[in-house]
């Protein structure tokens, strides 16, 4: 563990479990969630490519990936926020995926916050209420300097 993610959050800082806004909530990503994971960005590639933040990058991979292989993505993720190194939340209305959200050190620029949130093509309006409620979250609950924080404007 590098000394970044060793600060990423105080020590006693308590990790929010939930956010609960207008049409999703938030719940630590697991393994539980393998099947309707990968279903919700599977079925949505091109669009959670197009999304700010995710452009240019190499995710979701074009070709997919095994249930197993999303299944160890997602071990990999809860491993993370156990460790308090990165948290990555599932997006749901109810028991349904619907998108995605990345807090974690910025790999490229020390001390930054890297934040990222995809939603799935068929509930793409839902992307600027999923931005705007996670930037009022991290100011409000998480300790992070919002001067500090990228997170892809909507």
């Amino acid at each position: 563990m590098n000394r970044d993610q060793q600060t990423f959050v105080p020590a006693g800082f308590e990790v929010p479990r939930t956010l609960v806004a207008d049409g999703f909530r938030l719940e630590p990503l697991g393994e539980q969630h393998n099947e309707r994971d990968l279903a919700a960005w599977s079925g949505s590639i091109a669009h959670v490519r197009a999304t700010p933040g995710f452009v240019g990058r190499n995710w979701p991979p074009q070709e997919g990936m095994s249930a197993e292989a999303n299944r160890a993505d997602l071990a990999r993720h809860a491993r993370d926020f156990e460790a308090r190194t990165g948290f990555t939340y599932s997006v749901l209305d109810g028991d349904d995926v619907i998108g995605c959200l990345y807090v974690y050190p910025a790999k490229e620029a020390p001390g930054r916050i890297s934040v990222s949130s995809w939603v799935r093509a068929d509930r793409a309006p839902l992307d600027v209420t999923l931005y705007e409620a996670v930037r009022g979250w991290l100011r409000e609950v998480w300790p992070f300097d919002a001067e500090l924080v990228d997170y892809a404007p909507r």
